[in-house]
């Protein structure tokens, strides 16, 4: 049934995302769920990913048509590194290219938006094209190599140059990928900014870096437009979804939290979300109650655990939630700039205190000492601090978790989907000649 709330015309619109569900990933879901909302609200809506062996090749997902498109790497498995997740290279693919071109004519879409490094080879695809396309921001993978913002595995980036980008990239991905990733990102970002007509930041801090590293020399020649920019965070399911009941297998899942009160890390296992300095916090604790990881495992995570930890990997979202249900707090303790991160508003939406970090999107969530903790990234002690505070105060747990519960509701697809529908409209009478003047959409 289509939603009510719908005040602009019926759109065609192409989402254009490196991966999408059954993989787990932020963006990823943040993808299906916007899709989804926009056909809720009457609005026609593809889905264009990487094509993944065992999947269909097009699929109808709750009345989103999915398109996975092979690319060169498909017909030379050698090539893949991973082979659960294929990063589209940051270039562009010439036979994605040929399919894009193809489903572009077939699907004919109003406006097209996109997410990810499959963005280069939809940027070549779209020349001689005047449809208009809305680039998300939702990582720094537009400027940065190794999509990170860490310079060296150590602390935030201070901005791009050709010697500390490739010696970066090299340390993170050896030569000569390292390489090909920066030359790939650089020649790519002039593209971008050639094709792009709007740029959307999922926080207030991806914006700052897109002004600092991608628009730092884009401003507008004599005729040409500005590019229009927005920032609109992700999202999750309203209250009245139904998420309890989305797996019928939960329980199999939910049977392996502990019976005892938890505190709870939701995350890829990685080095830069913190987890190797979770555990030394963790170490230090007074009489701790067990600490609960979930997510999934990568090639830098630990392979040892103290004890009392229970690592539970590739949880189901409706999982997720019933874990933040029966925890006494949550740590999300990223050493990179955090883009967002969703689990910390899906955390405070179930009353939950959550300790992060800055800087970063955290931020935008979390007021220090009033809807959360903030702790400066990489700082042990003052994380163990944080959290022996929320253990031996179960008063500031509880206000921390009640004011987290109201600021979560910024976070909801009712509040933010409508801003997508303002933004595509406006981006579409704006290419058609006739759109009013464009007013910034911030961060509500």
């Amino acid at each position: 049934m289509t939603k009510g709330k719908n005040k602009t015309m019926s759109l065609r619109i192409l989402l254009v995302s490196d991966h999408y569900p059954p993989f787990i990933g932020g963006a990823h879901r943040q993808t299906q769920l916007l899709g989804r909302e926009l056909h809720s609200r009457g609005h026609t809506v593809g889905v264009v990913t990487a094509w993944q062996s065992g999947l269909p090749p097009e699929e109808d997902d709750a009345g989103v048509q999915v398109y996975r498109l092979k690319e060169i790497r498909t017909l030379l498995p050698w090539l893949i590194h991973n082979r659960k997740q294929r990063h589209h290279p940051p270039y562009p693919d010439p036979i994605t290219v040929w399919g894009l071109r193809r489903l572009i004519n077939r699907f004919r879409p109003d406006i097209i938006h996109s997410y990810g490094w499959f963005t280069y080879s939809l940027a070549v695809a779209l020349l001689g094209k005047e449809i208009p396309l809305l680039l998300s921001a939702r990582d720094y993978g537009y400027t940065c190599a190794t999509r990170t913002l860490v310079f060296r595995n150590e602390q935030p980036c201070a901005g791009p140059t050709p010697a500390k980008c490739l010696a970066c990239a090299t340390n993170f991905y050896g030569a000569p990928k390292g390489w090909l990733a920066v030359a790939g990102v650089g020649w790519g970002r002039l593209l971008l900014k050639r094709k792009v007509q709007s740029v959307h930041s999922i926080s207030t801090y991806v914006q700052e870096m897109v002004h600092r590293d991608f628009l730092r020399s884009s401003a507008p020649e004599s005729g040409e437009r500005a590019i229009v920019e927005a920032v609109i965070p992700s999202f999750r399911e309203d209250e009245h979804e139904d998420w309890r009941n989305a797996d019928p297998q939960i329980k199999a899942y939910v049977e392996q939290l502990p019976k005892e009160a938890y505190i709870l890390f939701v995350g890829a296992l990685r080095r830069v979300k913190g987890v190797d300095h979770l555990l030394a916090a963790y170490e230090r604790l007074v009489s701790p109650p067990p600490l609960v990881l979930i997510g999934t495992f990568e090639a830098d995570s630990p392979r040892s655990f103290p004890p009392n930890v229970y690592v539970l990997p590739n949880f189901p979202h409706p999982a997720v939630m019933e874990a933040w249900e029966r925890a006494l707090f949550g740590v999300i303790p990223s050493l990179w700039p955090e883009p967002l991160g969703s689990v910390v508003y899906e955390g405070m939406s179930r009353g939950k205190a959550l300790i992060g970090t800055k800087p970063g999107g955290h931020t935008d969530m979390i007021s220090d000492g009033e809807t959360g903790i903030l702790v400066p990234q990489g700082d042990v002690d003052a994380l163990a601090h944080a959290m022996q505070g929320l253990l031996d105060k179960p008063e500031l747990r509880r206000r921390l978790g009640e004011a987290g519960r109201e600021r979560a509701k910024q976070f909801t697809a009712d509040v933010n989907v409508p801003r997508f529908e303002q933004l595509y409209q406006q981006l579409v009478n704006r290419s058609a000649g006739h759109a009013k003047e464009y007013k910034f959409l911030p961060l509500s």
